[in-house]
Parts: C-alpha cells; sequence; structure tokens
C-alpha cells in the first residue's frame, strides 16, 4: 500500500462558534486546513478514484462539521473535525486539522487565533 498526503488549505466557511453570545448572533469566518494522512485501498497507478479520498467530499465532510452545532471552543472544533474525516474515510490514517479565527474577539491586533489537532495521536 501507497501512503500520502492530502491537504485541503484556507477552506472558508461562515459560522458561529465562541464562547460569547454575539460570536453566535454575529457569526464569523473560520478557515480550515486539514492535512489527511491516507493510504491507498488500491495501486494508484490504476488512476482511478476509488483509491484514494475525493477531496470534493472530503471539503463536504469538513463543511457539515463547520456549520453544525456550535461549539464553544475551536480545540473542539478541530477534533470533531479530526474524528468525522477518519472515520468518513477509511484511508485516512491520520489527520491534522488547523483551524483559524481571523475576528476572534481578542483585545489587540493579530491576524487570527489558530488552534491545531491530530488525531489519533
Amino acid at each position: 500500500m501507497t501512503t500520502y498526503t492530502i491537504t485541503l488549505r484556507n477552506c472558508a466557511f461562515f459560522a458561529r462558534h465562541g464562547v460569547y453570545n454575539e460570536e453566535e448572533v454575529l457569526g464569523q469566518r473560520f478557515l480550515v486546513d486539514a492535512i489527511l494522512t491516507v493510504e491507498s485501498k488500491g495501486p494508484l497507478e490504476h488512476d482511478n478514484i476509488e483509491s484514494t479520498v475525493d477531496y470534493g467530499k472530503a471539503f463536504k465532510a469538513i463543511e457539515k462539521v463547520i456549520m453544525g452545532k456550535r461549539k464553544y471552543l475551536i480545540e473542539a472544533l478541530a477534533l470533531e473535525v479530526a474524528k468525522t474525516m477518519c472515520k468518513r474515510f477509511k484511508q485516512i490514517k491520520r489527520a491534522e486539522i488547523t483551524i483559524r479565527k481571523p475576528n476572534a474577539p481578542v483585545r489587540g491586533v493579530l491576524d487570527n487565533i489558530e488552534v491545531t489537532i491530530v488525531y489519533p495521536q
């Protein structure tokens, strides 16, 4: 079997996660990176989508979690995305999920708040 990495970078979603009520009411943009370690089901030389992870479906799976139930912590949200990816796509052996929150309610100047979760560890 061949092992390789598929990366989805800067997947953008508008959602309502966060500790403060204003974050739920107003919502904000979240950016997600998914680095997926994949073990192919069959030889990649066959050039068949069934041998790998369809990244369009992977994007939709991420979107469903991010657009789903509100989480107070982006750490918990990242873990849910990682677990979902490994459960939904059996070829994924490891998921490293980074979520960035560009408009985090922090008094100060910064680009974003970012959390990375690796599952399984």
